[in-house]
């Protein structure tokens, strides 16, 4: 994959939503995907690895939309070779992340969209004791989680962030670093 064609990826996101059927999140996964870089931006300015991550965290629900279990796996593999092993494993912690943050964060659950917790009963629900402790153990688990927050909080309809061609000079310069 070339930036082009992730940047076109992406923009074939502009109203291809996640859902398996009406339990979806309310807007479609570009203009989420840009509400979320924006935010981790916001949080993680010097952090391009995360922004670009919470960038393209989803376009595995377009590359194989019979699979939403797998999108954060499905994603990390679509990108890894061209933006690196850091973003590629953000993408993938992503939903182990949400899991995660259930399992420990009583309150975390009601801050879930309708969508994330009728795919959260798709994933697995809260962590059992061993799968906790083998996440715990990962390094990248922080930002993982920060990056699973920007993702649940950038779902609103009436966001105005930049658009896709704002993110290009941030993909190529990890582009070239990958």
């Amino acid at each position: 994959m070339t930036v082009d064609e992730l940047i076109a990826l992406l923009a074939s996101c502009e109203d291809f939503y996640d859902s398996l059927g009406d339990d979806g999140d309310p807007i479609p996964i570009l203009p989420h995907s840009l509400q979320c870089a924006a935010r981790l931006s916001d949080v993680a300015p010097g952090d391009e690895e995360l922004i670009v991550a919470g960038l393209v965290h989803d376009i595995g629900h377009r590359l194989q939309p019979a699979h939403p279990i797998e999108h954060g796996i499905v994603a990390a593999e679509a990108v890894r070779d061209l933006l690196g092993g850091r973003v590629a494993t953000l993408v993938e912690l992503h939903v182990p992340a949400k899991r995660y943050l259930v399992t420990v964060d009583d309150g975390y659950r009601d801050s879930l969209s309708t969508g994330s917790i009728a795919s959260l009963a798709r994933q697995g629900g809260t962590l059992d004791d061993a799968e906790r402790a083998a996440l715990e153990q990962r390094p990248e688990l922080e930002d993982a989680l920060t990056l699973r927050r920007a993702d649940e909080a950038a779902k609103d309809p009436d966001a105005v962030v930049p658009g896709l061609d704002h993110w290009r000079p941030m993909l190529e310069r990890l582009c070239i670093l990958a």
